[in-house]
């Protein structure tokens, strides 16, 4: 595991993509790159970056989570949806969760490519910890955390204690930041 704790981000990015480069596929032709950590850590600014430097597309944990209190069970919907379709050899297939009416609505398909990338808490939770190429763990400060989740959607403050209660538990049982390939603290960047 290496840690990256300020690294400039051209640097942070290329050796991210080196380490992808130099894995081998594990969800059957594809390498799955899982990007985790707490809310409001980076993890939807990294992935971003990562995938456009990767060319690859990239699935959302917040259009698999049902809701305010679905985060254990949106892993059910990346082993039906995510790791099922690509250990077949079939793209990504997937329902969007609509936040506004609070059910899934239309489904997603990705198109078939060597790298997808996964993004958002429990991306690399153990159910699919076997088929991941790369888990990177994205952290910061908790303080630094809630003023970039609250201001990236003021929508979230209500149900900011709820759902950090569903991180902790999900990664105290499940050890993700201990199986990390890389953890990336991004207390200091200015663009998470």
């Amino acid at each position: 595991m290496s840690t990256d704790q300020g690294t400039d981000r051209p640097d942070r990015l290329a050796a991210l993509v080196a380490l992808v480069d130099s894995r081998a596929a594990r969800c059957g032709a594809t390498k799955l790159v899982a990007v985790d950590g707490p809310s409001g850590s980076g993890k939807t600014t990294l992935a971003a970056d990562l995938a456009a430097e990767l060319a690859a597309p990239t699935v959302h944990m917040d259009d698999l989570y049902p809701g305010w209190d679905g985060l254990a069970d949106s892993l059910e919907r990346v082993r039906e949806w995510v790791l099922g379709p690509l250990l077949a050899g079939h793209p990504v297939r997937y329902r969007r969760w609509d936040w506004a009416t609070s059910r899934y609505a239309g489904w997603v398909q990705l198109p078939a490519t060597e790298v997808v990338v996964l993004e958002g808490c429990g991306a690399g939770a153990a159910v699919g910890a076997e088929h991941l190429s790369v888990l990177v763990w994205v952290e910061a400060d908790a303080a630094v955390r809630h003023a970039r989740g609250v201001g990236r959607d003021p929508g979230f403050a209500p149900y900011w204690d709820r759902w950090a209660a569903q991180e902790r538990e999900l990664f105290a049982l499940d050890g993700t930041r201990s199986r990390a390939d890389v953890l990336i603290d991004t207390t200091g960047d200015r663009r998470s």
